[in-house]
């Protein structure tokens, strides 16, 4: 009885062990496709967004921007950081809020003007 019990229970772990092991190869396939898919940039935005803590779509969303424009962005910025002053009864936690959502959306820009520096440059041989 003990041996049968036994082997049930070997069987059942190389059965979850395999269903494990195939699922880790989809998703490591499934990132792998998405992160070619984003392409180089990708992987500076990503980081643009972890080290200021806001992705590019809350970013956009804080300072209702719909596409990048250094001037919308400017504008934008101007009236929110204004509107939530402390001394005008604004919150200083939307304020700090709108700082980093342009710091990002900045960010974002720099990163785009690289991409179109190197699209332009080139290639080496």
């Amino acid at each position: 009885m003990a041996k049968y019990l036994a082997q049930i229970i070997v069987m059942g772990v190389q059965v979850v062990g395999r269903a494990f092991a195939r699922a880790l190869q989809q998703e490591f396939a499934a990132s792998r496709a998405a992160a070619d898919a984003r392409g180089r940039a990708g992987h500076q935005s990503a980081a643009a967004s972890n080290l200021s803590g806001l992705s590019l779509q809350e970013a956009q969303q804080i300072l209702n921007i719909s596409k990048l424009s250094p001037e919308e962005i400017q504008k934008n910025y101007e009236h929110l950081f204004k509107a939530n002053d402390k001394s005008v009864g604004g919150s200083f936690y939307l304020q700090s809020k709108v700082v980093r959502a342009k710091e990002r959306l900045e960010e974002e820009l720099r990163i785009q003007a690289q991409e179109d520096r190197e699209r332009e440059q080139p290639p080496k041989t």
